[in-house]
Parts: C-alpha cells; structure tokens; sequence
C-alpha cells in the first residue's frame, strides 16, 4: 500500500551518488604587447568527444561562449579573437549550421589600462556550453580574476585563490573558505559502516507509474470508445485479415513511438538538467506555477471545461491519414494520441510535472515515465488486434468513464497542495502548516467520498445515476483514510501519518511547533563552520546533513529513521548536527556574494545560502544529492564512508554507530 500510494503521488525520486562533471579545463594569460596595450587570452583544454561552442553560434540554437571584462579602469580593444580548428555542421535539431571548437580553443580580449599610472585587476567572465553528440552539460559561467602592475606581464598559468584555505578543519568563516583540505571521503579513517550500492535512480518505479497512467487514461471518455472501432478497423477493414492485425500492431507501435518521442526535447538538454531542473524542484515561483496547473487540471476533470489541442493540428493529422500504407497508419496514431488530449493532458501534465520536480536524471526518468504510458495503450490495441474476440468482453461506455475523470480531479487538487508546501518550505515563510495539509486533504477525501456516495454532482454527471457497490467501497475507503489522516491533527512527540512521510511538511512546520525548534528536538547548526568550532569546544563529532526543504527523502529520514530510540539519543547527545539546506534562497549578506574559485582557475559566483552549501557539497565530497551524511572529527576528518538518500533504520543506526565507536575508540 506504501509503494504505491508513492507511486500515485508521483514522490521525488532522488539518485544515489550523482557526480560533477567536467569536461574542459580553462587556463589564464594576461600578456603585455606594448606600453600601453594587453590581451587577456583564456585557453580552453576540451576533453576527447565534447566540443565547444563558439562565439558566432547562430540565434536560437546552442549557447554561444561569451567573454567580458568587467573592470574599471579597462578598455577593451576590439571585439573577442578566436583562435582554433573551427568546425562547422548542420544540426537537424536547430535546423541551422552550428559553430564549434573540438580539443581546444583560445578566447583573446584586448584591452588597455585607462589610468597608465597605476595598477589594476583584470576580471574577466566567460559563459560557456560544453556538448558531446548526445548530451550538453549546464550552461557555466566562470570568473577569472589577475592583478597585473606597470611591469612585464608574465604567464600567470592556472589561479587558485583558495589553495590556502581549509588547511585545517575550521579554516575561518571567510567568504573564500569553500574548499577545505582535510575533507577527503575518499580516504576515511575507517571503511567500517553501512555499504552502499548504486541505485537504478528510480526508473522501474517512474516505469510503472506511467503504465498505471497509461492504463488510467484508456479508461476515460476520450479514449475508451475509440478502442473498439479502431481495433475493428484493423480487423474489418481488408481481407487479408493478418495483413489487418499486421497493420493494427504497426499501429501499436507508432502509439509507443510518439510518447517515446516526446520526453527527446528533454534529452536535447540533459546537460542542464542538473541545474535546470533542480531550480524547477526548489524555485518558488515554479511551484507556485505548478499548484495552479495541477488546480487547473483538477477543474477540467470534474467538467467545467475541457482542455484541447488548436483543432488545425487535429484536423491536418486526420487528412494525413488518407496517405495510406505506414505513413497513415503514423498519422492514424498521431491523430488518436491529439484527439484524446482533453483526458490524457492532465495525466500526461502530472507525470511531467512529478518527474521535473524530482531535479535528477529527468530526462531518462521522463523516458521511463512516458514509455511506460505509451507501453500501456500499445499493449491494448495489440492484444485486442490479435484476439479480436477480447472486445466482447470489454465494458460498455457508459457513465463510470466521467466517474473516473472525476476521481482524478480530485487527485490532482491532492496533489496540487504538494506544490504549494513545497513553495512554502522554501520561502521560509513556514505558513502552509502541517495541520492544515492534512486537514485539506480530509475534506478532499470526504468530498470524493460523497461524490462516489451520489451526494456532490459536477456538469456531467447524471442526476438518476444508480450508486454501484463498487462506487460505495471505494467511497467507505475514502471515509477511512480521512479518519486516519485525522490523527495527524493531534499533536504527538513521536511520528505519525507513515504512508505519508517525506509528503506531508516537516513536524516542526506545525501549529504546535516552531520551525526554529527543529524536528524531534534536535536543534543543528546551519553552519559548517560554527558546527566545527562547537564541535571542537564540546570534544564531539560532526554530523553534516546535506538537505533541503524541498527534499521529500529527507523528511522521511527525519521523521522515521532518525526518531528510532537507538537513533535519536545518538543525534542529541553524541554529535553536533550541522543541517545544511542546499536549496536556501535567504540571500548572504552583499559583502558576502562573492565569486568562489573552484579549481583549475574557474569560480563560481555564490549569491545565496543554497548556493554556498550547494557548492561546498560538490567541492568537498563530489556529490550533489540530498540527503547526504558525513561523520567527520572536530579537525574536519571523514571518519567512515558518507551515506546518501533514503535508507533503512538498521543501515543509518550501523553508519552512525560504527563512526562514534571508531571516534570514542581513537580519543580514549
């Protein structure tokens, strides 16, 4: 019952072990050509089968590279000198010639100094795209920074303005401390602890969660009558009747095919998915965006109007379809997945939207997602093409069909107030209560409860309609889990609602709690910093907790894993617990949005909290996914392997256990 309510609330599903990737390497000259003038020249080393795009892309199709110097007291000379092999080909998914650089690049800017008597910093900022022929990666934006004086300006080679920092565990709280040395989960103190596998990233559970959709939409008005007329089409429709199921299985497989096609645009950006699609996760506005389309999906399924595609696309298929042989086979399918959007949109919207909001892996997981969709509806109309007499024991149209479109409505407007806490939670404004999710989402479940009872009617419901036995158990079932939701409203010190763990909002996101109480009482630090000089004064462990509030696995740890009584008294007493929310929007104070060196010259502008510990997380323990847990000395030592995402009591309990036994072992 737990997996597939999950499945039916499209949970976020959040890989184990993600890692950064980096495929060019930038190097920083400033070279003198006479007394007066300079260039700044960035090289550009691209690792074997990425390229780079240049400059003078065409509009609308990659993301050029773009070089600005953003100095006072610097003039730039001339627009930016390209230097490399250039090559040139035409991308059938731009429809345009596009503009690279393989292997390596160079980007020059001239420039003179505007005051000749004194010195000067020269800042440069480039944005750049790097891809290979199946993926991009992120759109990157780098600083280089390099004071030059009146002398000969030498090779200054690879910065890196943070090579002092972190050379012990506390290093100071200054804006550059980002990167610190003694941080190395590769070589932990001890391998004792929870081993952990690699996960498949959740693509068998999306999979299954769109072939249920699938099967859910065959079921609704816009779909379900067409099945058997178009299966009799087939069968009917030539006398060569295995040339007819030939046809319908052709048919079968284009319906596969389009849906399949349909998550490719995703994949023409899957580089950026590890920004882009986290900022849908966390983004305020986006969630926002999503409470009221899925309130918007809601309304069209219980009838009050109906969601369409323009009718010149639904009109142009079906004239293709007089092609003939596989061309109007294609178009036939075309036609069927338009004309049913009015039903299949919503489903098809919150499937997208579940899976955006998950910010890993979305363009394969919305492969999965659609497949599974599409796998649903081939696998129908092939059986029934093959076993025509299966249409006899079909069910009549009739008025369950609008029944279910119904239920769905009031699904969707479930599931809407998941977008709407999410925006709440990472706003901080902390006002979409605990109480008051679970109290709305009782009154959706005794709405549907009455709808299926026959006392709530919407536009297209029959007024005489006949309540069937099975309309009345689901509707018992509906009124037994408002009931058990109720429990949700009576304050308790330990856990409850477990179907719902990681849905609901935090516990301390309550009317009988304070968010700045902390969940079971435990009250982290939010610091790294802080949390290390605690940890030193008190002699004590660090626990860092790499979280967010837009993390559905981390609830779930809070919530049932961390309040065991063999877990919970080693978090309050054992440890300092340093929680650090990576999708905190509370921007730092102007003096401290600074631009961090990450390596290899490169630097990264920090503007709020979520970015700072977002970066520390990727720099320090190469890994971006939430929620993460490192055990480390008051010295910043990684005691034992760190951990990542939803795991069992028994797993969490042996990590935690075995670092504070190896921790108490070395200090006595």
């Amino acid at each position: 019952m737990k997996k597939l309510l999950w499945l039916l609330l499209l949970c976020q599903v959040q890989p184990l072990f993600a890692q950064i990737k980096e495929v060019v390497d930038w190097k920083y000259q400033v070279n003198k050509i006479n007394n007066e003038e300079y260039e700044a020249v960035l090289s550009a080393t691209i690792d074997k089968g990425w390229h780079l795009y240049s400059k003078d892309l065409p509009p609308e199709t990659g993301i050029p590279t773009n070089l600005e110097i953003s100095t006072e007291n610097i003039r730039p000379i001339g627009d930016v000198i390209e230097v490399g092999k250039k090559k040139s080909e035409f991308s059938e998914a731009f429809g345009a010639r596009i503009v690279y650089y393989a292997d390596s690049a160079k980007f020059i800017q001239r420039f003179r100094l505007e005051n000749q008597g004194s010195d000067a910093e020269v800042r440069l900022q480039i944005t750049f795209q790097a891809c290979d022929d199946r993926i991009c990666l992120a759109p990157n934006t780098l600083e280089f920074t390099q004071a030059i004086s009146m002398g000969d300006i030498a090779d200054v080679g690879t910065m890196d303005i943070a090579k002092d920092a972190g050379n012990n565990a506390a290093g100071t709280a200054g804006n550059d401390v980002i990167k610190v040395k003694t941080l190395d989960p590769d070589h932990p103190l001890t391998n004792s602890g929870a081993a952990q596998e690699r996960t498949n990233d959740g693509n068998g559970l999306v999979f299954v969660l769109g072939f249920l959709g699938g099967l859910i939409a065959l079921l609704t008005p816009c779909v379900f009558p067409m099945i058997p007329l178009t299966v009799s089409f087939f069968t009917k429709s030539t006398s060569d009747k295995k040339k007819g199921r030939r046809n319908a299985l052709t048919y079968s497989f284009f319906i596969l095919a389009i849906f399949l096609a349909l998550s490719l645009p995703f994949h023409l950006i899957d580089g950026i998915s590890g920004n882009i699609f986290n900022e849908i996760a966390t983004s305020i506005w986006l969630n926002l965006l999503f409470f009221v389309v899925f309130v918007f999906f809601a309304l069209s399924f219980f009838g009050y109007y109906n969601i369409s595609l323009p009718s010149w696309l639904v009109n142009r298929s079906s004239k293709a379809e007089d092609a003939g042989g596989i061309v109007g086979i294609f178009f036939m399918a075309f036609t069927l997945v338009i004309v049913s959007f009015s039903c299949t949109g919503p489903i098809l919207g919150s499937l997208l939207g579940g899976v955006a909001s998950a910010s890993r892996n979305v363009p394969l997981l919305l492969t999965f997602a659609l497949g599974g969709f599409g796998l649903a509806w081939a696998l129908i109309f092939g059986a029934l093409a093959l076993f025509p007499q299966l249409l006899a024991s079909l069910p009549k149209s009739g008025s369950w069909m609008n029944t279910l479109k119904v239920v769905l409505g009031f699904i969707e407007l479930a599931l809407a107030l998941k977008f709407l806490s999410k925006a709440d939670l990472v706003s901080k404004t902390f006002l979409f209560k605990r109480e008051v999710f679970i109290g709305l989402w009782m009154l959706i479940a005794i709405a549907l409860a009455f709808y299926l009872f026959g006392k709530l009617k919407f536009p297209y419901d029959s007024r005489n309609e006949k309540i069937s036995p099975l309309r009345k158990l689901f509707a018992t079932v509906m009124m037994l889990f408002a009931f058990y939701l109720a429990q949700g409203l009576v304050p308790s010190t330990q856990p409850r609602l477990a179907l719902l763990s990681g849905i609901l909002p935090p516990l301390n996101v309550s009317f009988y709690a304070s968010p700045e109480e902390g969940v079971l009482g435990l009250h982290p630090q939010h610091d790294y910093f802080k949390a290390i000089t605690l940890a030193q004064k008190e002699g004590k462990p660090v626990l860092i907790d790499f979280t967010g509030y837009g993390c559905e696995n981390c609830r779930k740890m809070e919530e049932f894993v961390w309040s065991e009584p063999a877990i919970l008294p080693l978090l309050k007493k054992e440890v300092i617990l340093a929680s650090l929310y990576v999708d905190d929007r509370e921007e730092l104070a102007h003096d401290q949005q600074q631009s961090i060196d990450i390596g290899n010259g490169r630097r990264k502008k920090i503007r709020t909290v979520g970015d700072k510990w977002s970066l520390f997380q990727q720099l320090n323990f190469n890994n971006n996914s939430q929620p993460h847990y490192v055990l480390i000395t008051p010295d910043g030592k990684v005691i034992n392997p760190p951990v990542s995402g939803y795991m069992s009591k028994k797993d969490f309990s042996m990590f935690l256990q075995s670092g504070l036994d190896y921790f108490h072992a070395k200090e006595s």
